[in-house]
């Protein structure tokens, strides 16, 4: 990583297999969004969500500012709750509306979190369901603070 002292790729241990950040976005419990609001500022907003299909799925409520601000501009940042061992990804934010789709997220999101909530959460006339594609990723464990940073840049089949 040039400019922070730490090592290069022939240097360190090695990029870290997409895996491994998979595993941790699947793991994590809390997740960061951030948005942008109108005028430019960041907004960050810590959500529940889930992993699934090479993508990350939450819910929110429509008046909420990070959906109004994904409403407005797609192009988000999420940032898992570990410190220790990140993951960052950034992408667009979709609204998703089919109720299959809808119904699906629901079922994996209260299978996670132990809860039983019905599809009127998922409304989308009362609340937003968002699935971010990222275009690239970040992370590092802070064990190997030198050797493990990798950004994976992901395909167009991601983004």
């Amino acid at each position: 990583m040039p400019g922070y002292g730490l090592l290069g790729p022939d240097q360190g241990t090695g990029v870290m297999p997409w895996s491994w950040a998979v595993e941790r976005l699947t793991a994590s419990r809390n997740y960061w969004v951030v948005s942008r609001w109108p005028d430019g500022r960041p907004h960050a907003m810590p959500v529940w969500g889930i992993w699934h299909e090479e993508s990350f799925w939450f819910s929110s409520s429509k008046g909420s500012g990070k959906a109004r601000n994904l409403m407005a501009d797609p192009r988000c940042v999420v940032a898992t709750e570990d410190a220790m061992q990140p993951v960052v990804l950034e992408g667009k934010a979709e609204l998703v509306t089919e109720r299959g789709v809808l119904e699906a997220m629901l079922a994996l999101e209260n299978a996670k979190y132990q809860t039983d909530y019905g599809i009127e959460l998922m409304d989308p006339d009362v609340n937003s369901a968002f699935r971010v594609r990222p275009r690239w990723a970040f992370g590092l464990t802070e064990s190997d603070f030198t050797g493990s940073p990798t950004r994976w840049s992901l395909d167009e089949s991601m983004s």
